[in-house]
């Protein structure tokens, strides 16, 4: 059994960590997007209720986000357990998600927060560059062309998209932060929080959760 939930700020590579962990322990990825999405595919009344707001491009409240969360953690393939991402977002939706597996019989096993510094976030984040031709894709850092503003495939210009940039980017981690922090502070105090430096070669950084995880049965 291994109950997890995944936080992590934009660019701390909670989407490769994620792969690694469903593939390696056999657990359902449950992101609130997938849910909300499959949700409103088999038509379910709470999948029709959320679809009626985002049509209007309104936020799903809350009541409707638990009762998919709920049914969700109630089906057969979480039975093992299951590693949640992008949900809660919130305190109230933390609190929901104790009393849904309480009733469910269950608990948290840790709240993995891969944290990274937001400096080196801001780099990964506006570092990428596209080309206007072809659309390959660049990292001034981490997978830079080998001539500065030329792909290497089809020698087009690259170009920064307009909210990879600095400022954009920087509003986008300051956001997140402020409704992260209660959040992490809620299970600091429930005592799952577990901090892993996301600041590390990715294996690294997965070998640091193995370790984390190791004491849970596989």
């Amino acid at each position: 059994m291994m109950n997890l939930v995944l936080m992590g700020l934009p660019g701390a590579g909670k989407g490769t960590q994620a792969e690694r962990i469903v593939e390696d322990y056999q657990i359902p990825h449950i992101s609130t997007g997938d849910m909300f999405r499959a949700a409103m595919k088999e038509e379910t009344e709470l999948g029709l209720k959320a679809k009626s707001f985002m049509d209007k491009g309104e936020l799903v409240p809350d009541e409707v986000t638990i009762g998919i969360v709920r049914e969700r953690l109630s089906k057969d393939d979480c039975l093992k357990g299951f590693l949640l991402d992008g949900f809660p977002r919130t305190v109230p939706q933390a609190d929901a998600l104790e009393q849904i597996l309480s009733d469910l019989n269950r608990k948290i096993d840790y709240v993995i927060n891969i944290y990274v510094d937001q400096d080196i976030l801001m780099e990964r984040l506006t570092g990428r560059r596209i080309c206007k031709s072809c659309g390959a894709t660049y990292h001034l850092v981490f997978n830079p062309p080998a001539d500065s503003g030329v792909c290497d495939k089809c020698g087009g210009e690259l170009y920064q998209r307009a909210d990879d940039n600095e400022e954009t980017v920087g509003t986008r981690l300051e956001v997140n932060l402020k409704q992260s922090q209660p959040l992490l502070s809620f299970y600091e105090d429930k005592g799952y929080l577990r901090n892993i430096n996301g600041q590390q070669e990715i294996g690294k950084v997965y070998e640091d959760i193995e370790q984390l995880l190791g004491g849970l049965n596989r």
